[in-house]
């Protein structure tokens, strides 16, 4: 995928939200450059900016380097957490106050399908896999794996629809 294609991939999934067409749009050049490594060090000053702009005056932690696949939507970008080491799917959405990611320093991070939403003040830690068709309702702990098609709420998480 050429970088222009690559950049804007998430736009039509954020229309209406300027707020995640942008933030998306940032992401994508820092992850366009981050997979390849002359465009690394050419891109240095960009992907400093990029960390220190989300990270330190808008509060979102979504390093560059993660494996998003396209399709990503952001609904209010205040207080989400993503651990770099984290895999996500194509068309993924995310709302405010979310933590992915790890539950010991170096453990290993979820493995989340296609198509999961996300709701607000949700957390998901630890080597887990979310499957594809996913709902996740707010407030939810998800600490197992989640099987295709289903929906969870809760803390601990639990299935309370499965298609």
């Amino acid at each position: 995928m050429n970088f222009f294609s690559f950049i804007v991939q998430d736009q039509k999934n954020n229309a209406g939200n300027t707020k995640g067409r942008i933030v998306t749009f940032f992401f994508r050049i820092g992850n366009y450059c981050a997979g390849k490594k002359g465009l690394k060090w050419l891109f240095l000053p960009y992907l400093v900016f990029y960390k220190f702009f989300f990270e330190w005056i808008i509060g979102m932690e979504i390093p560059y380097s993660t494996s998003i696949g396209k399709g990503l939507k952001i609904y209010h970008l205040q207080a989400i957490v993503i651990n770099g080491s984290t895999v996500i799917g194509e068309n993924f959405i995310l709302r405010q106050s979310t933590t992915i990611g790890n539950k010991e320093k170096g453990g290993n991070s979820p493995v989340i399908g296609n198509n999961v939403d996300v709701g607000a003040n949700v957390c998901i830690i630890g080597d887990l896999t979310i499957g594809d068709r996913v709902n996740i309702g707010a407030g939810s702990v998800v600490v197992k794996n989640v099987p295709a098609g289903c929906t969870v709420v809760g803390n601990p998480a639990r299935i309370i629809k499965q298609v």
